[in-house]
């Protein structure tokens, strides 16, 4: 099993924190974001980790990971960013967004997930939202089940409270049979031109890790719900990491 870090955006919400270092090297309690994840990396056996780069790319070089450049990370977003380190897929792979840090239970869970695409879904992330934003069902995404804990939908913008049963927070597991999926959907995306995919907003260029999960429920793909209970957070702004240091303060990392 290998991890792979999608960094490379210049993370515009945290300036001026990041005006001379990329997100993900953002501290937080003390200790930079990728140190957090490269610490729950080998807390759980992880050892082979990629970071994609973008903004500021050449301060990652004295971490001990693979470095993949994402030269276009000015004008992509996401799922371009990830397919740049296609090469360094193998046949299982854990996803995760370089602003979260997440406790080693948290992602001990995603990895024992046996479905070929696991995603991390938060279930208590109400409380927590509560705290982030002044208003938690403008800042969330809807995020549905069905009852064989497959999802239903992922990443809409959400009517009422009722659309979210829980919160999708950066982080999936892809085995052999998802990471054949998730090539196969991308090349035929390339392939059309990358316009509009799956009849969205977004080009490929421009399109978000949560239009292609979405797009691949709408394909009949199976994407099975790996249920956390906290014992994470996400730094994108400098109110989430004000709730970001009163969490690690308390030791607010470990999942209920």
């Amino acid at each position: 099993m290998r991890m792979i870090v999608l960094a490379a955006g210049q993370g515009t919400r945290l300036r001026p924190l990041t005006d001379d270092r990329p997100k993900c090297l953002v501290p937080l309690a003390g200790k930079p974001l990728l140190e957090w994840q490269i610490e729950t990396a080998r807390a759980v056996g992880i050892s082979d980790i990629t970071v994609i780069g973008g903004y500021r790319a050449d301060q990652l070089a004295k971490y001990p990971v693979t470095v993949v450049p994402n030269p276009r990370f000015e004008t992509t977003n996401m799922v371009r960013s990830l397919f740049c380190a296609r090469d360094f897929f193998g046949d299982d792979f854990v996803m995760s967004y370089g602003d979260i840090v997440y406790s080693p239970s948290v992602l001990r869970r995603v990895l024992d997930s046996a479905e070929a695409i696991g995603v991390a879904v938060d279930l208590g992330w109400r409380g927590y939202w509560e705290q982030r934003s002044d208003d938690p069902l403008k800042d969330a995404e809807t995020l549905r089940m069905r009852g064989d804990g497959s999802l239903a939908e992922i990443g809409q913008k959400p009517k009422s409270m009722d659309e979210i049963q829980a919160q999708y927070i950066g982080l999936v597991v892809f085995r052999s049979g998802g990471v054949r999926i998730i090539s196969q959907t991308y090349d035929a995306l390339e392939n059309d031109s990358g316009n509009n995919p799956f009849g969205g907003p977004r080009s490929l260029d421009q399109l978000y890790m949560t239009d292609l999960l979405q797009g691949l429920i709408a394909q009949s793909e199976r994407l099975g719900a790996v249920a956390i209970n906290r014992g994470w957070v996400e730094v994108d702004n400098p109110r989430d990491l004000s709730v970001a240091e009163r969490y690690a303060a308390a030791g607010g990392l470990k999942e209920v």
